[in-house]
């Protein structure tokens, strides 16, 4: 069954259970702050790491001490439930970084 785009409603209910990610067009987006340039570059890795697992990928930028990432289903060119299932995983390994 192909990936649907979310409505605006649903894509409100889920942002509203992820603190800090937000509505950019046709994405979701999150930036994070970490104590070093080393960690934001270690959770970029990580990143990259369940992405690849899921087969499913973010548009990132790495910063000095900076990690931010937009994230849509390229082939719906909308938000679907993929992208959230992404942005939770994202979530839960952030702190392990010490991304704030």
């Amino acid at each position: 069954m192909p990936l649907e785009p979310l409505s605006q409603k649903e894509i409100e209910d889920r942002l509203a259970e992820l603190p800090g990610w937000s509505q950019e067009g046709d994405r979701i987006a999150r930036s994070y702050r970490l104590p070093s340039h080393f960690a934001a570059t270690a959770m970029v890795v990580h990143i990259a790491q369940v992405q690849e697992e899921l087969d499913h990928h973010t548009d990132l930028t790495l910063g000095y001490n900076t990690v931010s990432l937009t994230v849509n289903t390229h082939t719906v060119g909308a938000v679907t439930k993929r992208d959230f299932l992404l942005a939770r995983k994202i979530e839960e390994l952030a702190p392990g970084h010490g991304a704030h």
